[in-house]
């Protein structure tokens, strides 16, 4: 691979979620804000959508490096489940060994009750369930109902959704409008505007161990933003093409023409244009 060519220490742009990578572009900083500020306020759910690759994962994970010890997380990865089954990794998460063969009503109350302890000892509950997109309505539904579990004080447990825009088509449907209604708190990500890709880029690159200046020059930075639409996803796979390219002429700067080959090789790319050259 090209690390020692560049004198790097790791790759600068996996498309696998890593909160040593982040960096606080101005929508991600902002759905954290309102995540945060949801959970504070004890509100039963929490939304965050956007489309695929802008980073909802990555959010996901950075939310829970930043809760404190007050609180108790959960992580449901894959809620493409039926309802019982969501309870059983719910009750997983959350640390329940006796779950397995508990009928759904005696399962829900089992879990209440471990909520109700964890309330009892000052802990609050969030459980994140990301690609909430895939979720069958009857489990959004149930997911609901085991959101009235609270205290008179407060709710024993908070959601954050977080998916695609399919979820939000899916909670607009007369069967889930209650779940919609109980949403007080959303946010919709988008990619990174035209002036942040240059400081993204550079930002990786120093994380990874580069320690020059201009691996892509000005007008690469313009092209990248143009292939991409600022989604990150594509922005890192794009630019790790375009390294790959550079490498393998031996050079030591990426041109709009490495980001041009990349884009031909990767499906979703936008064309870049002689103008952008």
């Amino acid at each position: 691979m090209y690390l020692n060519h560049f004198g790097l220490t790791e790759l600068p742009f996996g498309i696998t979620p890593d909160t040593s990578f982040a960096y606080s572009v101005q929508y991600h900083q902002e759905a954290l804000n309102t995540l945060l500020l949801a959970l504070n306020e004890g509100e039963g759910f929490v939304k965050i959508s956007g489309e695929v690759g802008t980073g909802k994962t990555l959010l996901c994970r950075r939310l829970l490096q930043t809760l404190d010890d007050g609180w108790v997380t959960a992580y449901l990865p894959n809620p493409n489940l039926a309802p019982d089954t969501l309870f059983l990794a719910l009750a997983e998460e959350l640390g329940i060994t006796d779950a397995s063969g508990l009928d759904q009503y005696h399962l829900v109350r089992r879990i209440g009750r471990v909520l109700l302890a964890y309330a009892e000892d000052n802990k609050r509950v969030v459980v994140c369930i990301d690609e909430a997109q895939a979720m069958p309505v009857e489990t959004l539904e149930a997911l609901r109902l085991l959101s009235n579990l609270e205290t008179e004080k407060r709710k024993l447990l908070q959601i954050a959704l977080f998916g695609q825009p399919e979820l939000d088509a899916k909670l607009h449907r007369p069967e889930a409008r209650q779940l919609l209604q109980r949403i007080a708190f959303h946010y919709r990500l988008d990619g990174l505007k035209k002036g942040e890709i240059g400081n993204y880029v550079a930002h990786r690159l120093r994380v990874a161990g580069y320690r020059g200046e201009g691996l892509f020059t000005p007008a690469a930075l313009r092209a990248l933003y143009r292939a991409s639409g600022g989604t990150p996803r594509l922005i890192n796979i794009l630019a790790h093409k375009s390294l790959l390219s550079v490498f393998g002429e031996g050079r030591q700067t990426a041109t709009v023409r490495h980001v041009r080959l990349a884009r031909r090789d990767t499906d979703g790319a936008r064309r870049v244009g002689w103008l952008w050259g």
